[in-house]
């Protein structure tokens, strides 16, 4: 079985300090840690191997464990009965071709590579001997003084291409290095005190693997039955992991002979024909997400169930196809016992809801009914339910996140679409969302933008003419609209009838700024801030108005935090205003000290007429508007710095700017980081999806803050080069 390498923690136990290694690693496994490798040069080799004991009774199968260099303490607490995954070794350490020997064939055993030489002795090895190599060091870092020059990414992207085998990066990599070793060649991104010094591991670590998963490309993974007509099953799975941005495979539990009319016939294969499909994927391919809809019998769901325990991929959605749009029940009493214990292995479940009253025993009443049965299942089996009212009577079809565990009902309205088109929702939706979680989305907004996906192929379905009764939706409507192949749907719902799609809205308002744009790259300022010409004073001057914008606009964020309408925007909103704060405003003081004539702390310079202007523009909308007029004003100072950061880094105003001995090479540096374009994506998901379920008046006034904030910022630099800010 391959692993999944994605995130990988080393511990240290001076970095863990009082919390203790183990309390650590509970905490960041809990977060997404897939991989755990216990590094204690000091302890003993019965230390070792009690905390190896230890360590697995914590992690309890959820990652992978693997001890740094103690081979006969990795054999010691196998004996004890410790899962022990395998080892991770030096070049000075114990014979590779020992731990293989002694480990067996299924333990995982890496090994640290930093020269071309380390590479060429390992793929001297016979084939199999090593899983994977261990990388770095990136950057400096503290907590291996002894560490062999550092490689940055572009050496490790180096390294990478030559390596045939997995290549984890490990040495001084934070949040921000992430996106950019994925897109180097990384199987996975070694931590220790982002980790280990974290005050909180356990969201450390769901940041940093949220940050790993937005920076590739989801392999999702089908375990459902076939549809020969498109619509429903593994072939609507695909289109909908497709369609989500997201690569799909799929092992065929059932084949079925039907239509958009009924199923004739169907057929199960021997359940060792599914384990055969599940382990050739395992063994080659890392499996990002997985969701799971027919099962037609118990031991189907016991292979899958199996599976599943003993791979443990991340993300596991479950559709639980149980009830038949007639009412009747598709699992005897067998496999319907076996799907409620399966259903403890999932992430989310995605009941309708008869399929709810399945699974909890209960005779579901109403939408308040359905909601209080969630959350009680929810409870019992430690799961998120997303809970479809697709089923209720009337015109109203809302959904609803449950979670019991972190006492949250996210409730998402919806008017009934009227089309018969509906063949294959349910399989559409729950693989959208798989997909979507794989990207590193949070749950809230995967289920959002899953449902507005699936609203979008409803309207459009129509169109495609397939079949004589319930057809199946479009799954690609979005897609070739915005191709321009396929006019967006007509009039199909009086509620939502004709609205922009998000991606239609970020290309229109793009254009509308061109000319805006062009101007900027065009000023003193910014062609002096590229080449480094730029005077000094100037640079400094506009830093301290810079500083005095930066401290409203903090302000404007939390406001927008305190206006959004789901705790995923919220949360983002008020990261960003503390962002403003502590981390630009922390570089601005890096600029603005004593030495350069000015203290950050205590300058008192006047707010300039260019900075007024702006400042008074959002704050007028920030208490005068609503969120979204707010989220639109506020949005160019996000993608306008993003995509001129990202620019001159590219080289599109010379290579100078990305020289580290450029003056203003630190400031430039922040608008090309990673982290700061994913903040801007996640600024312009929310302000598109704002504006394509708006009125048009909204829309109208969205837009015209976003042009006049993008103007502001044309003057905000066009003042910089002369001091008239």
């Amino acid at each position: 079985m391959i692993a999944d390498l994605s995130l990988y923690l080393v511990t240290d136990p001076d970095l863990c300090g009082r919390r203790g290694v183990v309390e650590t690693v509970r905490r960041a496994v809990a977060g997404g840690a897939r991989i755990v490798q216990l590094r204690d040069k000091s302890a003993t080799d019965a230390e070792t191997v009690a905390q190896l004991v230890a360590l697995s009774r914590v992690i309890d199968g959820q990652a992978l464990l693997v001890v740094n260099d103690r081979l006969d303490a990795a054999l010691a607490a196998r004996a004890a009965g410790a899962r022990v995954d395998g080892v991770h070794l030096g070049q000075g350490d114990a014979s590779v071709r020992r731990a293989r020997a002694e480990l067996g064939p299924h333990a995982l055993i890496g090994l640290t590579a930093n020269t071309s030489e380390h590479l060429e002795d390992a793929l001297a090895l016979p084939a199999g001997t090593v899983d994977y190599l261990g990388v770095g060091v990136i950057h400096p870092t503290s907590t291996k003084p002894d560490h062999p020059p550092a490689l940055g990414v572009e050496g490790f992207r180096a390294f990478a291409a030559r390596s045939p085998l997995p290549c984890v990066a490990i040495g001084g990599v934070g949040r921000a290095d992430v996106a950019a070793l994925r897109g180097a060649g990384a199987a996975g991104v070694a931590v220790v005190s982002a980790l280990c010094a974290a005050s909180d591991p356990a969201s450390a670590a769901a940041d940093l693997l949220a940050t790993w998963r937005s920076a590739g490309v989801p392999r999702v993974l089908s375990i459902a039955g076939s549809d020969p007509s498109g619509g429903a099953g593994i072939q609507a799975d695909l289109k909908s992991i497709a369609a989500n941005g997201g690569y799909g495979m799929a092992a065929i539990t059932a084949l079925t002979a039907q239509n958009t009319q009924g199923v004739r016939a169907v057929h199960v294969p021997p359940p060792e024909m599914l384990h055969a499909q599940l382990e050739a994927l395992a063994d080659d391919i890392v499996i990002d997400a997985v969701k799971i809809g027919m099962l037609a019998d118990a031991a189907v769901i016991e292979v899958v169930g199996d599976w599943l325990q003993r791979v443990r991929p991340p993300i596991v959605v479950l559709d639980p196809v149980m009830v038949a749009t007639s009412g009747d029940r598709l699992l005897d009493r067998a496999a319907e016992t076996a799907m409620r214990k399966l259903v403890e292995l999932a992430d989310i479940v995605t009941p309708n809801l008869a399929e709810l009253a399945a699974l909890t025993g209960e005779s579901i009443g109403g939408w308040e009914g359905a909601l209080a049965a969630a959350e009680r299942f929810s409870r019992r089996a430690g799961i998120a339910v997303l809970v479809k009212g697709g089923h209720l009577p009337g015109d109203a079809v809302p959904d609803a996140l449950v979670d019991a565990g972190d006492g949250m009902v996210r409730e998402f309205p919806g008017s009934r679409i009227a089309t018969e088109n509906t063949h294959g929702t349910g399989c559409s939706l729950s693989s959208a969302l798989a997909t979507r979680l794989g990207r590193g989305e949070d749950r809230e907004t995967a289920v959002a933008a899953a449902r507005e996906w699936l609203r979008e192929s409803l309207r459009s379905g129509e169109r495609l003419r397939v079949g004589r009764g319930n057809g199946p939706v479009d799954h690609f409507a979005g897609l070739w609209a915005r191709a321009g192949l396929w006019a967006p749907a007509g009039v199909t719902d009086a509620g939502e009838s004709n609205r922009p799609r998000p991606g239609d809205v970020r290309r229109e308002w793009w254009e509308s700024i061109a000319g805006i744009r062009s101007g900027i790259d065009g000023l003193p300022f910014v062609r002096g801030l590229a080449d480094g010409t730029l005077p000094r004073d100037a640079f400094l001057f506009y830093l301290q108005q810079d500083a005095l914008y930066l401290r409203d606009y903090a302000r404007v964020l939390a406001e927008a935090s305190r206006l959004a309408p789901t705790s995923a925007e919220q949360s983002f909103w008020v990261g960003a205003a503390h962002g403003a704060i502590a981390g630009e405003l922390e570089l601005h003081a890096a600029w603005l000290t004593p030495e350069q004539g000015v203290d950050a702390a205590t300058f008192d310079a006047a707010p300039a007429p260019a900075t007024t202007a702006y400042l008074d523009h959002l704050r007028s909308i920030a208490f005068g508007g609503d969120y979204a007029e707010l989220v639109a004003a506020v949005l160019p100072c996000f993608w306008l710095y993003t995509d001129l950061g990202h620019r001159l880094h590219a080289g599109e105003f010379g290579a100078a700017a990305r020289d580290p001995r450029h003056p203003y090479a630190s400031w430039l540096a922040t608008y090309a980081d990673p982290t700061f374009e994913e903040a801007t994506e996640r600024a312009i998901t929310y302000t598109m999806s704002a504006a394509a379920v708006a009125d048009a008046g909204t829309q109208a006034r969205m837009r015209r803050a976003f042009e006049v904030s993008s103007a502001h910022e044309l003057a905000f630099f066009a003042a910089g080069r002369s001091g008239l800010l």
